[in-house]
């Protein structure tokens, strides 16, 4: 089967052609550089760039794929969570192709997305598993029963760990997205120059939070700028410290759930699983703790509507249609 997978939830245009469960093409257009000067995304230029992008995006990803339009046997479309304005712009899309070519579409959750990349890879996770999602909008842990089971364990309180990446990297003007920006100034800094709190919140809790370790670096930078010139060295450590103080949590509670749920597999997915600390750290305490950790493909961890494709295959397989009169929404339900 010949699917089209379209993505739009926040500003990333995204549209992958999939055959038989296999990816055939993978297209991803950015909208980096128009937020950056915002320090973030401004919900309604992003919406305009998705009008502007993605009859292109679709166009390249059927030529990289070599297939027409007309061989297009599924649509599969983020339905949410997302920003309205941006998921409408897909999600309309993909059903007026559904209506003028008279095949079915399905709408996605963009969360089993996330959940399900890692059966993009040769490698696949035999159910169950447990599955850390970290992104600039969610930080949760689920455990996956099967491709449409999924039970969410545990989430953010307060700010997601992309988010909390963002915000610390604004106030110390490193640049936007505030991930990779963060992360390039940790590899020169000392992890243990700041003595930054944990949220473990109550005992056998598998929720997250990281508002107050955001707090925590924008007063100790505060100090240090009234004792101290900030300097780079001291941004560097600052960023290796408040990095390290995220990594840490996110590797303990995913390792806790695959304990408490006697669970052998960790599936790591969302934009922030790219981050080479949490991947090497959660490599090495999986490996010690003799759990089986899938890591998929850096460009399968960010958004991708080739993990959109996959998921709503699978969501058709078990008989789930979209409906013309089906709308977008804000908030994941997955789980819930």
């Amino acid at each position: 089967m010949i699917i089209l997978g379209i993505e739009s939830s926040c500003d990333d245009t995204a549209a992958a052609v999939i055959e038989n469960g296999k990816v055939v093409s993978s297209v991803v257009s950015s909208q980096d550089l128009l937020h950056q000067r915002f320090g973030g995304v401004v919900p309604e230029l992003a919406s305009r760039r998705h009008m502007e992008a993605v009859t292109i995006v679709v166009e390249e990803a059927l030529k990289q794929a070599g297939f027409s339009l007309a061989q297009i046997e599924l649509i599969c479309v983020t339905q949410g969570p997302g920003l309205i304005g941006s998921l409408l712009v897909g999600f309309s899309y993909a059903k007026s192709l559904s209506f003028t070519l008279g095949i079915p579409f399905v709408g996605v959750d963009h969360m089993a997305g996330h959940l399900l990349s890692a059966f993009l890879e040769k490698d696949v996770p035999d159910f169950p598993f447990i599955a850390l999602i970290v992104s600039g909008g969610t930080t949760a842990l689920f455990k996956v029963d099967d491709y449409l089971e999924f039970t969410l364990l545990g989430a953010t309180r307060d700010d997601a760990a992309g988010e909390a990446f963002d915000k610390i990297s604004r106030y110390l003007k490193l640049g936007y997205p505030g991930g990779p920006h963060v992360s390039r100034h940790a590899e020169y800094g000392d992890p243990s120059f700041l003595k930054l709190p944990r949220a473990w919140l109550e005992e056998g809790s598998l929720d997250f939070s990281f508002s107050g370790l955001k707090t925590s670096v924008l007063n100790h930078c505060n100090t240090l700028r009234m004792s101290e010139t900030l300097t780079d060295q001291r941004i560097d450590d600052v960023c290796a410290s408040f990095q390290q103080a995220v990594v840490e949590v996110l590797v303990e509670k995913a390792i806790q759930a695959a304990r408490i749920y006697d669970l052998e597999t960790i599936v790591l997915g969302g934009g922030v699983s790219a981050n080479r600390i949490l991947r090497e750290q959660m490599t090495i305490g999986c490996s010690e703790k003799g759990i089986t950790l899938c890591l998929p493909a850096i460009e399968n961890c960010t958004d991708n509507a080739a993990m959109i494709a996959f998921a709503g295959s699978k969501m058709f397989e078990f008989g789930v249609r979209g409906n013309f009169d089906d709308d977008v929404f804000s908030r994941s339900h997955l789980g819930r």
